[in-house]
C-alpha cells in the first residue's frame, strides 16, 4: 500500500504542500514574537500620521505575516487542485502541530536551567539567558489563541469566496479567485486576532488602525505574489500531467472528469 501512495504523485504532493504549509505556518507563529520597521528594511524614516484619530502610525509589523501571505498561496493552489475538504484538514493539522509545539514551549520554559548554559550565555554578553528564553517563546497566551482562532476562520473565509468566485468563472480567471478570496480573508485575519489579544487593552481605534496598517502590507503582498500562483499551478501540471491535473481541478469542484 505504501509503495502505491509514493507511486502517486498527486498524493505525494499533498503531502508535500501539507508539510510546507504547517512548517511555514508554525515558523510564522515562532517567530512573530518579533516586531520590525518596514520602513527601516527600506532605509526610510518611520512614517508618522493620524489613523482613527491615533497619531504617530507607521508600519510596524511582526516577523510573522512575513511568512503569512504564502499560507493563503498555498491554500488557494490546494482549494484548485484538491477542494475545500483538503483545505480544512491541513488548517486543521497545522493548528493541533502549533498548538502542540506551543505546549512544548511553555514546557521547556518551566524546566530549570542548567548553570553552565547559563554561565556560558553570559560570557556570550547575555546576563540572563532564562529571561530572554522566556520572553522569546513565552507568548502571551491571548495572542495565541486569538492568532489559532484567526487563521482557522480565514482560511474557512478564503476557501468559501473561493470556490463561489470559481463557480462563476471556471477554469479561467485563476488570479481573480485567488487574490479575490486572500484579500477578503486577509481582513478577517487581521481583525480576529487583534481583537482576541487586545480588546480591553488597546482601544477600539487603536485596533482598527493597528489592524489597517497590517492589511495594506497584506494587500500589496497578496497582488505581488499573484504571479506566483500561476507559477506554480504551472509546475504542478508539468509535475502530474495535465490531463491528471485537469482530472484533479474536476474533482475539487465536486464534478467528474470530463
Amino acid at each position: 500500500m505504501i509503495l502505491n501512495i509514493l507511486k502517486d504523485r498527486p498524493t505525494k504532493l499533498f503531502i508535500g504542500i501539507t508539510a510546507f504549509f504547517v512548517c511555514n505556518a508554525l515558523i510564522a507563529e515562532s517567530i512573530g514574537t518579533k516586531l520590525f520597521s518596514m520602513e527601516k528594511v527600506f532605509g526610510l524614516h518611520p512614517v508618522n500620521f493620524t489613523l482613527f484619530g491615533q497619531s504617530g502610525m507607521s508600519f510596524v509589523l511582526t516577523c510573522g505575516v512575513l511568512l503569512w501571505p504564502l499560507e493563503f498561496v498555498i491554500t488557494d493552489i490546494v482549494n484548485e487542485y484538491y477542494g475545500p475538504k483538503a483545505v480544512r484538514r491541513i488548517s486543521i493539522t497545522a493548528i493541533i502541530l502549533i498548538s502542540y509545539a506551543f505546549l512544548m514551549y511553555f514546557l521547556s520554559i518551566g524546566i530549570p536551567p542548567a548553570d553552565v548554559w547559563l554561565q556560558s550565555s553570559a560570557k556570550q554578553g547575555v546576563s540572563n539567558i532564562q529571561d530572554s528564553y522566556n520572553a522569546v517563546f513565552g507568548q502571551n497566551m491571548r495572542i495565541i489563541i486569538g492568532s489559532l482562532v484567526a487563521f482557522f476562520v480565514s482560511q474557512l473565509v478564503d476557501v468559501t469566496i473561493f470556490h463561489k468566485i470559481k463557480k462563476i468563472t471556471g477554469d479561467k480567471h485563476l488570479w481573480l479567485r485567488a487574490t479575490g478570496s486572500t484579500l477578503v480573508s486577509q481582513i478577517v485575519d487581521s481583525y480576529i486576532v487583534l481583537f482576541i489579544a487586545f480588546a480591553g487593552i488597546f482601544s477600539w481605534q487603536l485596533i482598527l488602525a493597528i489592524g489597517l496598517m497590517n492589511y495594506i502590507y497584506k494587500f500589496v503582498m497578496a497582488i505581488i505574489l499573484t504571479p506566483v500562483i500561476y507559477f506554480v499551478e504551472h509546475r504542478i501540471e508539468k509535475y502530474v500531467g495535465k490531463e491528471t491535473a485537469h482530472k484533479m481541478k474536476q474533482a475539487a469542484m465536486g464534478k467528474e472528469s470530463e
